[in-house]
């Protein structure tokens, strides 16, 4: 085992700006003077040219946080093209996900750097494989990796429901649940900020921060992020 320390970023679903918030959670270590990577098991739904898949969200992150690395090959284990659940996009394209090569680039990325922010593939529930010979959700990986996570939420309409469901999920599954994030907030909407009071008392999980909408940093000290990393 290395010594660097990890943390997992989930979401409460598609399309809230998971890779988003990652990106600048990197960022901030980075800018801090932190040794600090990323790492994805699985990707969908990545346009493959004749030089090779695009780099999507690895590339991404790698862009705004600055890190010079070849993030196809660092990154990212397994890469689909099709914009489905890991587990269907095996079953359409192969390349099945495997726990051994998940652990294997993760302990690597652990050796390259401090501080890995691993990023799931859509919401907590995602199945990662489904078949006959091995059935992998998000949350095996998160437990055999004994990482803790963040939560990844919009902070507009619905988002009550959504955070305090999958919290609850988490929590009975025994996934240390260190922090919520909301992602495009807005402090002047009466709504956005009733949304935080409630997640709060009712997840009983603390909102470390809220992303204003293209914000190009995240507002929380790089010291206190630090701290969620073990």
């Amino acid at each position: 085992m290395t010594d660097g320390k990890g943390l997992f970023v989930t979401a409460t679903g598609t399309d809230v700006g998971k890779t988003y918030v990652t990106a600048l959670i990197v960022k901030k270590l980075r800018e801090a003077g932190h040794s600090a990577g990323y790492y994805k098991a699985a990707l969908s739904g990545v346009e493959k040219t004749a030089a090779g898949f695009r780099a999507g969200d690895a590339g991404y992150v790698a862009d705004v946080a600055g890190i010079a690395e070849d993030e196809a090959e660092n990154f990212v284990s397994y890469v689909y093209e099709k914009a489905v659940s890991p587990h269907l996009a095996a079953k359409l394209e192969g390349n099945p996900v495997k726990m051994a090569v998940v652990m294997a680039a993760y302990e690597q990325a652990l050796a390259r750097y401090d501080y890995v922010t691993m990023e799931g593939s859509g919401g907590i529930v995602c199945p990662l494989r489904y078949d006959n010979d091995a059935q992998l959700l998000l949350e095996d990986v998160i437990t055999a990796l004994g990482l803790g996570a963040l939560v990844v939420a919009d902070a507009g309409l619905g988002t009550i429901n959504a955070t305090v469901l999958t919290i609850d999920y988490m929590k009975r599954r025994g996934i240390p649940v260190k922090g919520i994030i909301l992602n495009r907030y807005d402090a002047a909407d009466a709504m956005m900020r009733d949304n935080k009071k409630m997640v709060e008392i009712l997840t009983r999980v603390p909102v470390i921060a809220c992303v204003k909408k293209g914000e190009a940093a995240i507002d929380i000290d790089a010291a206190t992020l630090a701290v969620l990393y073990g």
